[in-house]
C-alpha cells in the first residue's frame, strides 16, 4: 500500500440510510477507507442490512483487495442496534442475575452469529467496564457486574461467545468508565484513583480480556490523571494511556479503535472532532471513528496527509498500525462466503427458548405479584429522545410502543396506561396522581428514576400498598420504595424483557 491507502484504512465511518450514501461510496471509492460503523439510523431490518453490508464490500471490492471492517454495537439489551428479526439478547447486567456463565457464552454466540450472518465482522463489545458507581448515566445496565470478578467471569464468557461466532470481538471501554457520573457523550468524566486502585478494579478486565487474545480494545473519552499528567485529557488522546499503559505494560499488540470521536469529550475539546482524531492517532490508536459527518471524515483523511507531509507523523508509524489492521482482516470470514438469504440463520427455536429462559430467571421479585382479577393502572416513564444508549419507547410505526400493557392484556389483565416522560413537570404528575386515587392497582416501570428528580418524586407520591414497581433499567430504583407490595429489577425494557415482567408480575 502507498501512503494514502495506508491512511485510508486508519477510518471508520458511518453514515445515515438503509443504502450506501453517496458520501460513504466516495469515502471508499476516492479514499479507500478501513471500516464502516452501522447504528439503528442503516436497519430497516436484517435481510436489508445484509444487503447493505454485501454492498459496502462490493463497492469496495472494486477499488481494494482488502476488505472492510463493518462494526456495530450489538451488546443487547438496550443496546441493541438491530433487534427486529434477531434473538433478543438480555442487558450485560442481566447475565449474573440470571446465574449462568455458560449461557451468557451461548447466547452471545448465537446473536453473534446472527451479526455473522448478516455480514458484519466486529462487533464493539463486550462492556468490561465494572458498574461500582449507582450514579453512572452512562454504563449501568451494560456492565455485566459490579465487582472485578464477575465482570471478568461473565464478560471474558461474551468474549468467547463473539469469538466463536467468528467475529472480531472489543472490550471497552479502556481504561474504564464504570466509576463516573458523567456520560462521555457530554462531557469529560474523570476517574481520580490512585494506580494501586485502577490496577485491582478498572484495569483488571482488560487485563484478562489481554490475557485471553482479545482482537481489539476501545478507547474510552475519561481522564485517568493517575496514568495520565494532564488531569483533563481523555484517554483517547493519551499516549500515556494508550502507548504507555495498554501497550507497553500491559502488553496488548492488537487493533486500539477508538471510541466515537464526535462525542462530546472529543469533538468540544482542542481541535474539534479532526484534531481529536489526529491526536487519538499520535497517543497509539489505530482505527479511528468517526461516526456522522462527512466533513469530519474527510477531514481527518487530509488532516493526516499534511501532517506526513509536513515531517510531523512517520509512515511508519502509520504502516504499524495499517499491519495490525491487515492482520485482524485475515483472520475474519470471507464475505463473499456468505448466504445470499440471512434469514434461515437466524431467530433459531433453540436460541430462542434459552434467550427466553435467560431473561425469565434475571427477573428479581421482592413482595407479592398482582392479582390479575383486579384492573392495573400502568404508570410507564418511557425514553422519548434516542440516544446512542436509549431506545425511544416508540416502535417503527408510529403508533406502536414497546410497553407492559401488551403482555399483561395478553394475560387478560385489564390495564389502562398513562405514559410519562422521564422528568414529568408538575401538571403530569398532578395528572397520575389523580388517576392514582381511584386505582386498584398500581404498576410503575421506571427508567433510571435514581438520576431522575422529578421521577423520583412522584414515585414516592404513590400509595406503597397498591404499588408494584418495576425498575426497567438500573436495578437501583427498587430500593426508592421499600415498602411496595411489590418491587421487580429487570435491567431492561426492551419487549422480550416486558414478557418476562409480566410473567413475574403475575407469579
Amino acid at each position: 500500500m502507498n501512503v494514502q491507502q495506508q491512511i485510508g484504512q486508519l477510518l471508520m465511518a458511518g453514515f445515515d440510510g438503509f443504502v450506501p450514501s453517496q458520501g460513504i461510496e466516495r469515502l471508499i471509492r476516492a479514499r479507500g477507507i478501513g471500516g464502516v460503523i452501522l447504528f439503528r439510523r442503516n436497519v430497516e431490518s436484517p435481510v436489508q442490512v445484509a444487503a447493505l453490508c454485501r454492498r459496502l464490500q462490493q463497492i469496495n471490492a472494486e477499488v481494494s483487495e482488502v476488505p472492510l471492517l463493518i462494526g456495530i454495537d450489538q451488546e443487547g439489551g438496550m443496546v441493541m442496534r438491530i433487534e427486529d428479526g434477531m434473538t433478543p439478547l438480555p442487558s450485560a447486567l442481566a447475565y449474573q442475575a440470571a446465574g449462568s456463565v455458560d449461557d451468557c457464552r451461548e447466547l452471545t454466540r448465537i446473536g453473534n452469529a446472527e451479526l455473522a450472518a448478516l455480514g458484519i465482522n466486529i462487533n464493539f463489545a463486550p462492556v468490561l467496564d465494572v458498574n461500582n458507581n449507582p450514579a453512572n448515566p452512562v454504563i449501568g445496565v451494560r456492565a455485566f457486574g459490579e465487582d472485578v470478578d464477575t465482570v471478568c467471569r461473565y464478560g471474558l464468557a461474551a468474549l468467547d461467545g463473539i469469538r466463536a461466532a467468528g467475529l472480531a470481538a472489543t472490550v471497552k471501554h479502556f481504561p474504564g468508565h464504570g466509576d463516573t457520573d458523567t456520560d462521555s457523550h457530554l462531557g469529560v468524566p474523570r476517574v481520580g484513583h490512585d494506580r494501586a486502585r485502577l490496577d485491582a478494579v478498572e484495569l483488571a478486565p482488560f487485563r484478562a480480556a489481554i490475557a485471553a487474545g482479545v482482537d481489539a480494545v476501545m478507547s474510552s473519552h475519561v481522564a485517568f490523571p493517575a496514568v495520565e499528567s494532564d488531569p483533563d485529557l481523555p484517554s483517547t488522546r493519551s499516549h500515556s494511556v494508550l502507548t504507555g499503559l495498554l501497550r507497553a505494560q500491559l502488553g496488548f499488540d492488537g487493533v486500539v479503535i477508538t471510541d466515537c470521536l464526535e462525542m462530546d469529550a472529543i469533538a468540544k475539546g482542542p481541535g474539534g472532532t479532526v484534531g481529536g482524531a489526529v491526536d487519538a492517532f499520535r497517543a497509539g490508536a489505530d482505527v479511528l471513528i468517526i461516526s456522522h459527518r462527512e466533513d469530519r471524515q474527510q477531514g481527518f483523511l487530509d488532516a493526516m496527509h499534511a501532517a506526513v507531509d509536513a515531517g510531523d507523523i512517520d509512515p511508519a508509524r502509520i504502516g504499524a498500525s495499517v499491519a495490525r489492521i491487515l492482520a485482524l482482516k485475515r483472520r475474519l470470514p470471507d464475505w463473499r462466503t456468505l448466504p445470499a438469504d440471512p434469514v434461515p440463520a437466524l431467530r433459531g427455536e433453540s436460541g430462542l427458548a434459552l434467550a427466553r429462559q435467560v431473561q425469565k430467571r434475571a427477573v428479581r421479585r421482592h413482595g407479592s405479584g398482582i392479582d390479575p382479577r383486579k384492573p392495573v393502572l400502568l404508570l410507564t416513564f418511557e425514553v422519548r429522545t434516542r440516544t446512542e444508549i436509549d431506545e425511544v419507547a416508540l416502535g417503527k410505526a408510529a403508533l406502536v410502543r414497546d410497553t407492559l400493557a401488551t403482555p399483561l392484556q395478553a394475560a387478560g389483565v385489564r390495564v389502562e396506561e398513562l405514559a410519562l416522560p422521564l422528568a414529568p413537570d408538575a401538571a403530569e404528575a398532578a395528572a397520575a396522581l389523580a388517576l392514582v386515587a381511584g386505582a386498584a392497582q398500581i404498576v410503575c416501570v421506571s427508567y433510571n428514576a435514581v438520576l431522575q428528580p422529578a421521577q423520583r418524586a412522584l414515585i414516592a407520591a404513590l400509595p406503597p400498598d397498591r404499588l408494584w414497581l418495576v425498575a426497567g433499567r438500573l436495578p437501583y430504583d427498587v430500593d426508592l420504595v421499600p415498602h411496595a407490595a411489590g418491587r421487580l429489577a429487570a435491567f431492561g425494557n426492551r419487549p422480550a424483557m416486558l414478557v418476562a415482567i409480566a410473567e413475574a408480575l403475575l407469579r
